[in-house]
């Protein structure tokens, strides 16, 4: 097997571990950008309003058959609905306050070893990209990106919510492949989710890679009638990687 031309990763459990969010805090950390409150609306008012709509999309049959079935929310819509909703005039554009929420809603550390491994990547001149189901804009996802990895620069970033898809629709891998100008054949998809991420890059015409770190109960393979690569560990990778071909 060749070396690949490029890598693309999933982000949230590949990339990174996040903790569960904590939006008040988040809201808490968001009124410190607010120049006008003409209500006195509170961050725990704010909250509520963003919950009860989450919820109210969730309750809504068609709407949460519709995200399983591939559609995508984008956070934006839902922090104008808050904002404008409470009357609170923030002193950020919308794109800055949802990076304050989401940095302060959800705490996240690199997965083990990537930072070796992207490292290694840079060293071979192999490109990396990033194609993550997300609702945080693909803005507020680089920004967090930066922060995580300083040393490393992806090409690109896509986002779920800037396309209204979710993996494993394989126009969002067509779109990562015509960012990077490359055929499917000279790529690497890198996933934690069977069906998102290694079936849905095989299925687009890459090459599978399985971070399966504790799934399954730590089975490291799983039947499939495509070749794909399993590793536990990031640090597996690179040897892989070295015995291929140039």
């Amino acid at each position: 097997m060749k070396k690949p031309e490029m890598i693309l990763f999933d982000y949230g459990g590949t990339l990174a571990q996040e903790t569960s969010p904590d939006f008040l805090r988040g809201w808490r950390a968001v009124f410190q950008y607010i120049d006008k409150n003409p209500d006195g609306a509170t961050p725990e008012q704010a909250c509520q309003v963003a919950d009860s709509l989450w919820q109210r999309f969730s309750a809504s049959r068609s709407l949460s058959a519709a995200r399983k079935g591939g559609f995508e929310t984008h956070e934006w819509q839902q922090l104008r609905t808050v904002l404008d909703v409470l009357g609170l005039e923030p002193a950020l554009p919308l794109s800055g306050i949802e990076c304050v929420l989401m940095e302060n809603s959800s705490l996240c550390k690199p997965m083990p070893d990537i930072g070796e491994l992207l490292a290694f990547l840079d060293r071979l001149g192999i490109p990396t990209g990033v194609v993550s189901n997300i609702g945080w804009s693909g803005q507020a996802l680089t920004y967090r990106l930066e922060k995580l990895f300083p040393l490393h620069k992806f090409r690109f970033v896509l986002a779920s919510s800037e396309y209204g898809i979710r993996k494993p629709d394989p126009m969002l891998f067509q779109i990562a492949l015509k960012k990077a100008r490359l055929l499917a054949s000279a790529v690497w998809f890198c996933g934690d989710d069977w069906e998102k991420d290694v079936c849905g890059s095989h299925d687009a015409g890459m090459f599978p890679v399985w971070y399966c770190e504790g799934a399954f109960g730590g089975k490291k393979q799983r039947d499939a009638p495509f070749p794909y690569l399993a590793v536990q560990v990031w640090r597996e990778l690179p040897a892989f990687l070295g015995a291929c071909g140039g």
